[in-house]
């Protein structure tokens, strides 16, 4: 084979990965995503609520991953501690005050891949009108066509530790603690109509 085509093959081998690793959209599956935050009681136990998504969106770029992004909303009307008496209290004014900051939203603004599919995403957390920075260790966990749908797919994991105090939320400190223990799994997918461009 001449070098001519030799360039033109490595020509259209680099253009056919770098379509491939363009960044790609997805959007995330409220019903695959749970996102869980723990606290002590007293002492005595230490129990959980899911704040359940809203929409979100996660951009990733295989090839730059430090390009990538996410941003979410969670409603607070779907907060569910299993406990009924204890969600309704968790929306009144000395804790959510859902009423008058009726969704937490989360916004990154820097993506530091660590290796191993390890990153770590620094982002704005705002939640009962607070906006403060906070670190997700996260895990990519897969990325592929979704063996059931075929769309092409991304799933994470991710945990975090705050202070609850921080965002305004600071009710019955120290009793109730302040650190508050976050752990994020969610999947999405590239959109049907965005796939078919």
């Amino acid at each position: 084979m001449s070098s001519l085509k030799y360039l033109l093959l490595a020509g259209l081998l680099g253009a056919a990965v770098s379509a491939q690793a363009a960044p790609v959209t997805y959007k995330l599956d409220p019903n695959h995503t749970m996102v869980l935050f723990s606290w002590n009681h007293f002492g005595y136990s230490n129990p959980t609520a899911d704040l359940g998504l809203g929409e979100g969106t996660i951009v990733f770029d295989e090839q730059h991953p430090a390009q990538s992004s996410v941003e979410v909303t969670l409603p607070l009307a779907r907060l569910d501690t299993h406990v009924a008496a204890l969600d309704e209290h968790l929306k009144k004014a000395d804790f959510f005050d859902a009423e008058k900051y009726p969704v937490v939203t989360f916004k990154s603004s820097n993506v530091e891949p660590l290796g191993d599919n390890k990153f770590k995403v620094t982002g704005d957390l705002t939640v009962h009108g607070v906006t403060r920075p906070v670190v997700l260790d996260a895990t990519l966990n897969r990325i592929g066509p979704h063996p059931m749908g075929k769309a092409q797919s991304i799933g994470f994991d991710a945990t975090a530790t705050l202070k609850r105090s921080e965002f305004g939320v600071g009710a019955y400190v120290p009793n109730v603690s302040d650190e508050v223990h976050v752990r994020i799994t969610t999947e999405g997918s590239v959109p049907k109509e965005a796939a078919a461009k």
